[in-house]
């Protein structure tokens, strides 16, 4: 086997698909959204039918992930999943009529936190100083942790 193939197949191992659904209109999966998890630990969402439009996300950088169903998704066994990231140019990425979504809202969150763990990120690298933060001794910052008006 070439050392090209090699690489190629050892890049495909590495980058597995751990989850992939399209945007659904009622159960049909045939919206022009396709979502994809892969093992990198990042979500790829890609848009479009003749120009299409490409986004990926790391896991990590998900701040909150909520999950909501209207009675019409509820009826087709079909909700949406939002995820918010503080660090993106797009700070919501929306998985709409997703199928099974409470399934994928628990898998997403797993897999958020098992990308923040290995990665040592603290919910703390997300915000600006002024929101919760301790006092900054170093600098002379720091923030009314007690909502007193004084800093603490």
């Amino acid at each position: 086997m070439a050392a090209a193939d090699k690489q190629k197949s050892s890049s495909k191992k590495e980058n597995k698909v751990l989850w992939s659904d399209r945007k659904h209109v009622l159960w049909f999966p045939i919206g022009l959204a396709k979502y994809t998890v892969r093992e990198d630990e990042r979500i790829y969402i890609d848009r479009g039918l003749f120009s299409t439009v490409s986004d990926q996300t790391w896991l990590y950088r998900v701040t909150d992930i909520q999950m909501s169903r209207s009675f019409g998704q509820k009826f087709c066994g079909t909700g949406t999943i939002v995820m918010v990231s503080k660090v993106d140019a797009d700070h919501e990425i929306v998985l709409k009529n997703i199928k099974k979504p409470r399934e994928v809202l628990t898998m997403l969150s797993d897999l958020i936190e098992k990308s923040r763990q290995k990665r040592q990120v603290v919910g703390t690298e997300f915000y600006s100083r002024g929101c919760g933060l301790p006092h900054d001794h170093m600098h002379g910052h720091g923030t009314d942790m007690d909502g007193d008006g004084f800093i603490d």
